[in-house]
């Protein structure tokens, strides 16, 4: 079985899973995110620019934010991309986010 760490290695290296327009984080993309990450575990997401001037904070703060509503944890920023690692429900040691809290990020 590959490591965690040759994925995220893998991940860095190929095309983003999700993109982060300039509509900023909205429930759709958490929810894509979301589904990508119990699909594959590790998710390449990249965020535009126009994204980060509609969310208060940096790049690095955003990808926190993204990682935490999600019970991810943010396996590294590089430039406007980010590695997001959650493991599946069966063996998950990672909290998994409530539909309420995936709600919440969109007023």
């Amino acid at each position: 079985m590959e490591s965690v760490r040759t994925r995220v290695r893998r991940a860095h290296h190929g095309r983003a899973d999700v993109i982060i327009g300039k509509a900023g984080v909205t429930r759709e993309v958490l929810r894509e995110i979301d589904a990508r990450l119990e699909k594959k575990e590790v998710v390449k997401v990249k965020m535009l620019k126009t994204a980060l001037k509609r969310e208060e904070g940096g790049r690095r703060e955003l990808a926190r934010r993204v990682a935490g509503s999600l019970g991810a944890r943010l396996m590294g920023v590089r430039g406007y991309t980010f590695i997001l690692y959650r493991p599946r429900r069966g063996g998950s040691k990672v909290k998994r986010p409530s539909r309420r809290l995936l709600g919440s990020w969109v007023e």
